[in-house]
């Protein structure tokens, strides 16, 4: 994994009000300090609805948490007339260091194309946010034998205009449709065919060098009883955890992955 620092990041999609956010937050970081987990080791983040991010912010930098926050998705506008859109400044304003765009779900029920996840990550990355760009196939892709030819050509897509020192910034989540929510899990050896490929993809687009510094994350039913399996491949950085990142001691403990092994 080079010197690439894993990062847990917990998506908890539209679950939990801003109480219930306090609780949940609070037993992660006891968790994690219960564990004795080294932030260096492992970066720790919770995606959170728009509701609840001045909560967690408030919280998380009152306490001195070793936890980082951001949203799950961002406008493509800056400011206007856009009933219901939250934009990049706002969230920049709420010190947001991730957000999530172009994740399967907004794919599926928003009819969300690469062209605008591209425009999404380029708005986080013009202030300051890094995206969690989202790419994986659904199941039909999968059984026919064409899920990296797919994906590449989702990673073309998010990708594309983006400047080297832009490039730099971004994290990748390969997260095959098929095992999101599902209880099936791409097996250590699929998630490395399809991470170890999307790094080769980036290296033609930009460098070797951006390419290996460049953060991998799969997603897609990662759980505690899998992540050591699933972090031994050399190009999986990490997890975007759905369900399990409810679960503030099995989040914990995934986060603190190397103590399982």
């Amino acid at each position: 994994m080079a010197q690439r620092q894993p990062l847990m990041a917990g998506n908890w999609k539209m679950n939990l009000d801003h109480i219930e956010a306090t609780g949940l937050v609070q037993k992660l970081a006891w968790s994690l300090a219960d564990l004795r987990h080294d932030p260096a080791r492992c970066e720790t983040a919770v995606l959170v609805p728009f509701t609840d991010l001045r909560t967690v912010q408030l919280l998380i930098e009152g306490e001195r948490y070793p936890i980082r926050w951001g949203a799950q998705d961002v406008s493509v506008h800056q400011v206007g007339a856009y009933t219901g859109e939250v934009s990049a400044p706002m969230l920049a304003k709420l010190n947001c260091a991730y957000v999530v765009v172009g994740h399967s779900e907004r794919r599926e029920y928003h009819g969300e194309t690469d062209q605008l996840v591209n425009a999404k990550a380029k708005q986080a990355l013009g202030h300051g946010i890094q995206p969690i760009i989202c790419v994986g196939e659904k199941l039909a892709v999968r059984q026919s034998g064409d899920q990296v030819a797919f994906v590449l050509g989702q990673v073309d897509g998010v990708l594309a205009g983006l400047q080297p020192d832009e490039a730099a910034n971004v994290i990748l989540a390969y997260e095959p449709v098929w095992a999101i929510g599902t209880g099936q899990v791409a097996t250590p050896a699929d998630a490395q065919e399809v991470c170890g490929a999307i790094r080769s993809r980036v290296a033609e687009l930009f460098s070797a060098q951006l390419a290996q510094s460049l953060r991998i994350l799969y997603g897609g039913s990662a759980k505690a009883s899998n992540i050591v399996d699933l972090m031994a491949q050399p190009d999986v950085d990490g997890a975007l955890v759905g369900g399990a990142s409810l679960q503030a001691e099995e989040f914990a403990r995934m986060v603190a992955f190397q103590t399982l092994a």
